[in-house]
Order: structure tokens, then C-alpha cells, then sequence
């Protein structure tokens, strides 16, 4: 296999609609995080998300959909749309030539809400028949596939936040076999009643009710994160493929992947961040790099104090020896955490980062925690980047690590 590279990019977040909204709202150091809206979250002592207040679903899903499905999928919907105009991606003679590959955290929320709130208050016969599909984690993958007639090798990655990263590496695989194109990230929407109570019981929420004090990763201050919904997909495509369609953009390549599982405990961290660096060191043997060649890393930035210290253990462990620190930022510092959509986005933000050579800083990052070898990006800072790895952990025990290489060839540069 020549290389897979990434062509299209599709993004709706809390920071905006469209992957330039979405940079653009970055590069103004605007905090998307905002007291949260459609209902009252006093009770669960949350106050704060990152929600994705632009957007219009009948502007991107058609009727038929919207009554089937919620705002998981719609956004999962508007962002593949997105994704394949920005590649100039028509639908191939061969509907085989296309999969659908993305991950998925929690499934359709505010549809299980409502049917929830039916059966309790009516009865089973109140409960519609869509509740059996649109709550479903392979939902959006499903219905991206019957809509656009992508019926190659598709499937769902649930591996909670690492799942964006995943969903690429499971792409890779399918590329390997012959299918040539495939749509990855993923989307999320876990900002109903229902869905934040079961987020909140994994104790890791922040409770502040200033967005400035609420998320603030690898800051001393640290005492949680935000949730947040939305996320990317992308358009990943095998090299020679990409070329004899003539394609006039490449976003980057994906260079390496490397993922590991804790095996401690299905809620608990584990105690170390052993196996978190070894997901590091294989996606850097993968892309045949060493941690010197790296010029940025995107942080998975957990938000409480003993994820990031582990974080920061594991960064040390690698990168530790460089003859510089390596540089590193949180882009999710921004928006919240978008579970499977929010690695997704944050690879997204590497590529744009790569295009123009900008690197977001960390937001609120007022007073940071001291790391050997790294070197925590504050404020807005000018790079070169030709190596970015951008890295994420799931609930559970998922690591994952993806190394993105900056694209010159036949095809062009973003």
C-alpha cells in the first residue's frame, strides 16, 4: 500500500459549523464552553458544556431522517456531507469502493430520552418503533452508508474517547484489503438529561460554574472536564487511489497508529502510564519516526489531576531524552470533551494546525504543572509541523496514538 491519505474533512463542534468556522474560532482564543442550554442541569450539579449552538439540522438532513434518528446521527450526517465536498468525492461507479468506519461513545441519547420519558408516562405502546435503531451505536455509521450508498466493508468502533483514533486504525485495515476510500471520526451528543447523569457517575466531571475555572488541563488548578458534543468525520483515501481520481487536496498522511489497553480495571486508571507510552513508541515505530522527529503532540487532556499526571508520565517516557522539550496542546480545552467525536476533532485541528503551521494554545492553562521533557503550549505559537501525533484514551483502559505526516507530493498540499 502506497500511504492513506486524508482528502476530506468534515466538522461540526461547539467552536463552529465547517472545519474553517471551527479554526477559525481556535485562532481567536474563543472558548466554546457555555452554560448549557434545553433544560435545567442544576440537579446533576453540572452547569457548563460545550455545545454546538449553530447548528440547523434541516439545513443538512432530509425530513425523513429527522424523524428516524437525533442529533447524533444528524451531526454524524451533516459532517460525512461535509467531508466528501470538501474532497470533491462523487459517488464512484463502484458502490463498493466506499466504507464507513466511525466511532461511536453512547449512541442516540436524546431519542432514548424521549421514549424513556413515553414509557414512563404512557406506556410500552408509546414507545416507537425508530427507538430500536436510532439509539444504536452503529446508528450513524448505518445510516451515512444507506443515504450515500457506501456499501463497502463498514462497521462501529466503541472504545469511548480513544474511538476517533480507532476508527482510523480499523480504516487502515480495511484499505489494506482493497477498499479504497473510507469515511472514520465520529460524532456526539451526550447533552440530554439522561446522558449527563450517566456521564456524571464516572466522578471525572468538573463542577465549576465559570467556564474559566471548569476545564483546565495539565493546570494545577485541574478538577475535571466538560462534556461536549459533536466531532469530525474525514475522508481517508489509499494513495494511487487518490491520485487517479486526480485529487487537488491533501489534508495529510496517516503516517502511524499504535493502540494498547490498560487491562486494570473497567472504570479505574491504572496506576501508571506503562502501557499508555508503549500505544505512543508503536504508533512512532509504525510511522518509522523516533520521538526527536516529532513536532507537535495533541493531548488527550483528561482534565483531573491523575489522568494528566499520567499523561505528562507518559510523554515524559518517550520524549523524555529529546534535545528540546516537545511541544504540546489541547485543543479540547476549548470545546470539552466530545468523547469519540472529540479525537476525531482534535485530529481534524492537527491537520489544520499542519496547513498553516499555527498551534492553539491551552485554554486557562494558568498555572501549569511541571513535566520533564514537555514543553505545554500556553499561548497561540508559530511551528513548523511535519510530524504531529495526536494522542487519546477511552474510558476503561483505551490508549490509542496516531501520527500524522505532513503531505507533499503529486496531488498537491493542503
Amino acid at each position: 500500500m502506497s500511504g492513506l491519505l486524508v482528502t476530506g474533512m468534515g466538522v461540526v463542534a461547539p467552536t463552529g459549523v465547517g472545519a474553517e468556522a471551527h479554526w477559525a474560532s481556535l485562532l481567536r482564543g474563543e472558548p466554546a464552553i457555555r452554560p448549557i442550554q434545553g433544560f435545567d442541569p442544576a440537579r446533576y450539579g453540572i452547569s457548563l458544556a460545550g455545545q454546538v449552538l449553530d447548528f440547523v439540522p434541516t439545513d443538512h438532513v432530509a425530513p425523513q431522517l429527522l424523524v428516524q434518528t437525533d442529533r447524533w446521527t444528524w451531526m454524524s450526517l451533516a459532517a460525512a456531507t461535509l467531508a466528501a465536498e470538501d474532497a470533491g468525492y462523487d459517488d464512484p461507479e463502484d458502490a463498493y469502493a466506499t466504507s464507513v468506519f466511525l466511532a461511536a461513545g453512547s449512541g442516540g441519547n436524546e431519542f432514548s430520552q424521549h421514549e424513556i420519558q413515553g414509557l414512563w408516562a404512557k406506556g410500552p405502546k408509546s414507545v416507537g418503533a425508530y427507538q430500536s435503531i436510532a439509539w444504536f451505536y452503529a446508528a450513524s455509521t448505518g445510516q451515512i452508508s444507506i443515504r450515500d450508498g457506501r456499501k463497502g466493508p463498514s462497521g462501529v468502533v466503541v472504545s469511548e474517547g480513544a474511538g476517533g483514533l480507532d476508527s482510523i486504525g480499523w480504516a487502515r485495515r480495511v484499505v489494506r484489503r482493497g477498499t479504497p476510500a473510507v469515511l472514520v471520526g465520529g460524532t456526539e451528543a451526550g447533552l440530554c438529561p439522561y446522558a449527563l447523569l450517566c456521564t456524571e457517575t464516572s466522578g471525572r466531571l468538573s463542577t465549576a460554574e465559570r467556564a474559566e475555572d471548569a476545564y483546565k488541563p495539565f493546570d494545577r488548578r485541574a478538577s475535571g472536564h466538560v462534556v461536549g458534543e459533536g466531532g469530525a468525520i474525514l475522508l481517508l483515501e489509499e494513495a494511487d487511489a487518490a491520485r487517479a481520481r486526480g485529487v487537488q487536496q491533501v489534508w495529510g498522511e496517516v503516517a502511524g497508529y499504535g493502540a494498547t489497553h490498560d487491562a486494570y480495571h473497567h472504570e479505574a486508571p491504572a496506576p501508571d502510564a506503562t502501557q499508555y507510552a508503549r500505544a505512543i513508541r508503536l504508533s512512532l515505530a509504525d510511522a518509522g519516526v523516533t520521538p526527536e522527529d516529532v513536532d507537535l503532540v495533541v493531548a488527550d487532556a483528561a482534565g483531573t489531576p491523575e489522568l494528566d499526571a499520567h499523561e505528562l508520565q507518559a510523554l515524559a517516557s518517550v520524549f523524555g531524552r529529546r534535545r528540546t522539550p516537545v511541544p504540546v496542546t489541547a485543543p479540547s480545552s476549548w470545546t470539552g470533551r466530545l468523547m469519540a467525536g472529540g479525537s476525531a476533532l482534535n485530529v481534524a485541528t492537527a491537520l489544520l494546525a499542519m496547513r498553516d503551521g499555527i498551534v492553539p494554545g491551552i485554554a486557562h492553562l494558568d498555572d501549569p504543572v511541571e513535566a520533564e521533557g514537555v514543553d505545554l503550549v500556553q499561548r497561540t505559537r508559530v511551528l513548523d509541523l511535519e510530524v504531529v501525533v495526536v494522542l487519546a484514551r477511552g474510558f476503561g483502559g483505551f490508549n490509542s496514538s496516531l501520527v500524522l505526516r505532513r503531505h507533499v507530493g503529486e496531488e498537491g498540499a493542503a
